[in-house]
């Protein structure tokens, strides 16, 4: 069942960030209290890494037990591992490195020289393994159910690797399917599936600059998820859209409060 939009518009960019880093610290707090763990889905791009970035200079970081966090990846770059684009790079080098995480629960997807070789496919059936193998009977389905699940917003409303049109957004069956011809590069990757995104208690959406406002108002305005990836990105209980003025700018102010601005 899906969840209405809610929307936070934030003056620029950096103060984005900061009240998004904030804001994940509480909910992993507030999931470690009351069930002893919390999980967290990681997006990369501009916006997902200056969370992280926010997040490694937010004091408040400290009240996060991170041996009790489990991390996984909404989509990842086919390519070797450590390559600077990989997600996973740029999420080590902005925050993973600096804080004690148990390894163990730092689930990466597999990289183009890993175990499964150039096979995108057998890579993708991996990292679904691993997910059904992290839900526990209280998840009712194939995948773990995460506290938070972050996306970035693409100019092309593109979120994760979903992409309008193109296979992998139509998909209903599985969890994590491999992207052949991605029309950004790079054209070969890895992603989790609408099904799979909807998973999680809260799926939040990162959008900020101008290259992001038709994007964010075509997907607020009741668009298609297949012309429109994320507007078929909602949460079990709250979906929440993370904006700057900018990215904000052609969306109708009856859709946010005026002091969320």
């Amino acid at each position: 069942m899906s969840t209405a939009p809610q929307l936070v518009v934030h003056r620029d960019k950096e103060l984005m960030a900061q009240a998004a880093a904030a804001r994940l610290i509480t909910r992993i707090v507030d999931a470690q209290a009351s069930r002893g763990s919390a999980s967290v889905v990681l997006t990369g791009g501009r916006n997902g890494n200056g969370l992280l970035a926010a997040l490694a200079a937010a004091p408040a970081r400290d009240a996060i037990d991170w041996s009790r966090l489990d991390l996984w990846w909404g989509d990842e770059r086919f390519l070797p591992e450590g390559d600077p684009e990989r997600n996973v790079t740029q999420a080590r080098e902005a925050l993973l490195d600096s804080v004690p995480l148990d390894p163990k629960r730092v689930h990466a997807m597999p990289a183009s020289d890993g175990p499964h070789g150039t096979d995108v496919d057998a890579a993708a059936a991996a990292y679904a393994e691993e997910l059904a193998a992290a839900a526990g009977p209280e998840n009712h389905g194939p995948v773990p159910t995460f506290d938070v699940l972050m996306l970035g917003v693409g100019p092309d409303t593109h979120v994760a690797s979903l992409f309008p049109e193109l296979p992998a957004v139509r998909e209903t069956d599985r969890t994590v399917v491999g992207v052949h011809g991605a029309p950004k590069p790079p054209p070969t990757r890895v992603t989790l599936t609408l099904p799979a995104i909807r998973a999680a208690r809260e799926v939040w959406l990162l959008a900020a600059g101008e290259d992001k406002a038709q994007a964010a108002a075509i997907a607020l305005s009741g668009a298609g998820e297949i012309q429109a990836p994320a507007a078929g990105a909602y949460g079990r209980s709250r979906t929440l859209w993370l904006l700057d003025g900018a990215a904000a700018s052609q969306l109708p102010r009856s859709l946010y409060p005026p002091a969320s601005a």
